[in-house]
This record gives structure tokens, sequence and C-alpha cells, in this order.
């Protein structure tokens, strides 16, 4: 069965937004990024325990991890791999971020495959759980050697992996390049699975069909919409799907905003969820203005009427029409 997964998102894909997604169909998620280097020495860091947080309502968990010190990325793995909460560790080498990339980790592994084989041995051997691992397709245009670290990490033991069809170079810019994606799938035995500008049901169709991949995994195209889950299962069936209205959409936003006060103190929730309401709303007609509005509460009440109002008059109005994806300016894992 192709499988639907939802991709790591540093900053986004927490416990509220994933058991959204999750309920939405959602087959596997991944943690937000967890540094090797950070758990072995602060395990018990507030940032790191916050990371590692699963909700009971949560489905099949990986949890990501990043490092460029083989031998600190096999002792953090042997540790969380002890875990419960989780079905595998999956190895990023896929971030695009400069502080990331530039340091020799995430993407920048790709610059150094002895290196990255390393780790792929190292947490294979030491890992109770499967491996998986996610990749870019290279450094830039004229390092493409996705094809090369994909057979490196099978022969390394790694059960299966993720490609994003961009190079680190591109971050989130142009196409992502699918037939590079097929080719990796053509080159290896084990799983993969497709990642790189899939916002409706219909692409994630075409490039399962296409490629013949194991699944496909959403990043962007899930941030204010994780009905995306449920689209792209109905199309798998061949069963028609309704689009969510805004009224739909507003509940959703405020059904996220609960979860996220009940984790987090309320100073912190209504900042992280400006960006989430922004994507729920995004292509609404007059959601650009209540976007302003919103930035400028401080209370979670005051966002819950200006939302039901906006929902309200905006169930009464086409929407304005699709719109370009809503962006990410900084680089996610």
């Amino acid at each position: 069965m192709r499988e639907v997964r939802l991709a790591p998102l540093a900053g986004i894909t927490d416990w509220p937004f994933r058991l959204l997604c999750f309920e939405q169909g959602c087959d596997c998620a991944c943690t937000e990024m967890v540094s090797a280097l950070g758990y072995v020495y602060a395990p018990r860091g507030h940032a790191t325990l916050t990371l590692l947080e699963k909700n009971e309502g949560e489905g099949r968990l990986l949890l990501q991890l990043f490092g460029k010190d083989p031998d600190v990325m096999a002792r953090a793995a042997e540790a969380l791999s002890q875990d419960a909460r989780f079905a595998g560790i999956d190895l990023n080498m896929g971030c695009p971020a400069h502080k990331v990339a530039c340091s020799g980790e995430g993407s920048g592994l790709m610059r150094t495959p002895e290196v990255a084989g390393a780790i792929m041995r190292g947490v294979v051997k030491a890992s109770r759980l499967p491996v998986s691992v996610k990749f870019r397709l290279g450094w830039d245009a004229e390092h493409i050697n996705v094809r090369d670290m994909a057979r490196l990490a099978e022969d390394c033991g790694v059960s299966e992996m993720t490609v994003h069809g961009r190079t680190r170079v591109q971050m989130y810019s142009g196409q992502a390049d699918w037939d590079r994606i097929g080719e990796v799938k053509q080159a290896v035995k084990i799983p993969v699975f497709g990642n790189g500008d899939i916002f409706t049901a219909e692409q994630a169709l075409h490039r399962l069909n296409d490629y013949g991949l194991d699944g496909v995994v959403i990043g962007r195209g899930a941030m204010g919409n994780p009905w995306l889950f449920a689209q792209i299962r109905s199309a798998l069936r061949g069963e028609t799907f309704t689009l969510p209205t805004p009224r739909e959409k507003v509940e959703m936003a405020l059904r996220h905003y609960r979860l996220l006060l009940g984790w987090k103190p309320e100073r912190i929730a209504v900042g992280e969820m400006r960006k989430h309401i922004g994507w729920y709303i995004h292509g609404l007609r007059g959601a650009a203005r209540m976007r302003d509005e919103i930035n400028k509460m401080n209370r979670p009440e005051e966002v819950y009427s200006a939302l039901m109002s906006f929902a309200e008059q905006a169930e009464a109005l086409p929407e304005s029409g699709p719109l370009p994806p809503y962006g990410i300016e900084r680089g996610k894992g």
C-alpha cells in the first residue's frame, strides 16, 4: 500500500499539528529534527524534551536525528531507539538551512559521502529500530549525487529513504525534479518516498503513478491544509472528495489553537499560531486584512472572536481563486 506521509518541518510539525494530520489520514510522520549532539550532552534539556513529545492520538512516528559526528549520532540513536514512542530513526541529510548545511550537517553531508556512510553504518548498527534517511538531490546542479548516496544508504543497511527533488542551493526555489526522484527509485531495492511541490491530491496521484514510488511525503502543502491527506487517500481509492469550507478552515485553525494553548504558555502559543492561522485562511477573500489584525492581537479570546466573524463573512463570498502556495522564508528539514 502506498503511503502518504508528513515531512518534518522545523518550527511547524510539533505534535499538535501532527495530530491533526494523523486524524486526516496521514500514515507516518517525523518529529522536528533533533540534534544528536544536543541529546547526548543535554538529554534532559527543555528544547530536546519538547521535540521528543508525542501525543497519544498520533500514529506511526519516526524520530529525525541530525548531526555530523558518526560516534555521537550512533550514541544518540542507540539511546533514542529504546524509546517506545518511536517507530524508527530517520537521518536528516536534506536540511538546507545555512547554519545546518554549511556546518556539514543536513544536506551538507551530501558533500562528504564518506562521513554520511560512517553515520549510516554506525546508526544502523546501534539502533534497535529501523533506520531511514532523507536526502536532497545534491549540493548544487553541478554535483547531483543522490543516486550514489541512495546506493550507499542501501549498502549501509538503511531500510528506506525519502528524496526531496531539489539541491541544497535551490532551497525551496524553482520546481522539484521528480524525474531524478524516479531515477533513485530505479537504482535501489529499498522503498523510496518522494517529496517536493505536492499541494493537491492530483499532483500526489500523478507522482505516485508516474514514478512507481512507495509513497509521497507532504511538507509545505500540509501547512494550513491537513485535509490534504484525506484528499489524497480519497484520490487513491478513486473517490471524490469535498474541499473544506471557509468555516471548516477556521474551525480547524481554532482547534489547532486550543491544542497549542493546552501545551505551551499562552504568550508562546499566541505568537506561534499567527503563522498557522495565515496558512489556514490563505486564499480566502479578506485573508490579508485578517492576518494583519490577528498579528496585533495578544489574547486568544480576541483571535477566536475575530476568526469566527471572518468565517461568517467568508462563507457568504466566493473564494478569491487559486493562489501560489504560502511559502516559507527560512529553510526547513
